[in-house]
């Protein structure tokens, strides 16, 4: 497991917002081990291998079934349950045979103490100590069967739970796989229909061609095309070849557009640079959203930055009227979904001196995030791991993985069956990107799920700390709800 560090500058006054202008700095850059458990609860992996039990292989296949199931196919996830049910079977027939044979241990035993104790009797002197301390041993072996037996009773049960479980699941896969087997026949019925249809038409052409001589070429095409079409919706290898085909350009297209854009603003710099030699300050990093940018000295008469008071603002693309970022008060700014399209602005204060650094452009999207979002906005409820960073502005002394849900009613954070906060969307709601510090900057965000409970939470990547603010954005929108950080004036959408 990695840890997660903050450091507040020690140097920097405190804001009035200081939970969302917090640093979060990741140790280590690899984002903490964990893998799905049963019951879809999260269980941390500990370093050390270990032999799996029976029990625990079938609980581990169940919970990779689970999480599979969206990329299976409906067969293929059937056949994978009714194998975890006859594993569970198989287990559930051991743990009676264990109970059978510890029963049998405890008549033995019943008859060894017996004997001994009429041995007891019969002898004296150190034959009788010895004959006592094998009664003892009897005893305490008896003690350790009961133990045994007790934890034979609970996985007993836990087997049974899992099975059953396991033959729901089982049943509802059969049934899928019965819808799916009638859709895919009537499907076919209807796809022979149009074909007969589409024969039946050209037979009446070629007739009606023959006597009068003339051939109607557009119609004839539009019922090819659409026999075509209808023959390849049951061919779905070359229908996946075509989508291959253009998700590749429209990759290729988007790196083009990407690196076409990275070269503007590269010859802007460059423009800039020869028109302003005399610079104090200038902006460092990519302008564009899961990044993030830092003030830097550029000159040696420039103060340390330490000494100054820095203030960030967004700017509309036609330089309207600046916002202030509230909260955003250090070197380091990670710009959120709201400055897409923005120009970011920082004022550097120095001895009464403003010292003003601004990006060559407005803020670029990340590219396949828009996409993204609106493939997880046809879910009910998304799932993004994360780590209390902190919690109404203090150090989460937990490292620990946690579950926040977005949903379309109201937002929840919990870690297994404990929940943290779960509240729904609200005028006092507050959500954005930290505006601190810190190397995990662009993965962390604020949320005030009410007035006066608040987190510091780091996601696993900036695609899914943006992924869930644009999510829990849209969803708020639906609601009548602005969902922004402290103080923020800016229209919804990005």
């Amino acid at each position: 497991m990695t840890r997660v560090g903050r450091d507040f500058g020690d140097t920097m006054k405190k804001e009035a917002v200081p939970p969302v202008s917090a640093d979060v700095i990741f140790a280590s850059s690899r984002f903490p081990n964990y893998r799905i458990g049963a019951n879809n609860q999260i269980v941390e992996m500990k370093e050390d291998p270990k032999v799996l039990t029976m029990k625990e292989v079938v609980a581990r296949e169940t919970a990779q079934l689970l999480e599979q199931q969206k990329r299976m196919s409906v067969r293929d996830l059937a056949s994978k349950f009714e194998k975890g049910l006859a594993a569970a079977a198989k287990l559930s027939e051991e743990a009676r045979l264990r109970e059978a044979a510890s029963l049998e241990k405890h008549v033995l035993l019943k008859k060894l103490r017996d004997a001994l104790e009429s041995l007891k009797g019969r002898v004296v002197g150190k034959n009788k100590d010895d004959v006592e301390e094998a009664i003892a041993m009897v005893e305490a072996l008896a003690v350790q069967l009961t133990q045994r037996e007790g934890e034979l009773i609970q996985e007993k049960t836990e087997v049974k739970k899992l099975a059953n479980f396991l033959k729901q699941a089982s049943e509802d896969a059969k049934k899928l796989v019965d819808e799916e087997r009638a859709f895919a026949r009537s499907e076919i019925e209807n796809a022979r229909a149009a074909v007969q249809r589409v024969e039946e038409a050209l037979q009446e052409q070629e007739r009606m061609s023959r006597a009068s001589g003339k051939l109607d070429l557009d119609e004839l095409m539009k019922e090819v095309h659409e026999a075509r079409r209808i023959i390849m919706l049951h061919q779905p290898s070359k229908v996946m070849d075509m989508e291959h085909e253009l998700r590749a350009l429209r990759i290729q297209l988007a790196e083009k557009s990407k690196h076409s854009l990275q070269l503007q603003k590269q010859l802007a710099m460059s423009r800039r640079g020869e028109e302003n030699t005399s610079r104090l300050y200038e902006l460092d990093g990519p302008e564009a959203l899961g990044s993030y940018l830092r003030i830097q000295r550029c000159s040696e008469r420039a103060l340390e930055l330490s000494e100054c008071s820095i203030q960030w603002y967004r700017l509309t693309a036609e330089g309207g009227k600046k916002e202030l970022i509230s909260g955003a008060t250090k070197p380091v700014y990670a710009p959120e979904p709201f400055d897409v399209g923005r120009i970011l602005q920082a004022d550097i204060i120095s001895e009464g001196q403003r010292i003003t650094v601004t990006t060559t452009g407005p803020i670029d999207p990340a590219a396949g995030l828009g996409n993204y979002v609106e493939s997880l906005v046809r879910r009910h409820d998304t799932e993004f791991n994360v780590v209390i960073a902190q919690m109404n502005g203090a150090d989460y002394p937990s490292q620990s993985i946690h579950v926040l849900h977005v949903g379309k009613m109201r937002m929840k954070l919990c870690k297994g069956k404990a929940t943290m906060a779960k509240e729904y969307y609200s005028n006092s709601m507050q959500l954005c990107g930290v505006r601190g510090g810190g190397n995990a900057a662009a993965q962390a965000l604020f949320w005030q799920a009410k007035t006066g409970l608040s987190f510091v939470l780091a996601c696993e990547s900036e695609r899914e700390r943006n992924a869930a603010i644009m999510l829990a954005r849209r969803f708020a929108f639906d609601c009548n709800i602005m969902l922004a950080g402290p103080d923020d004036r800016a229209p919804l959408g990005t």
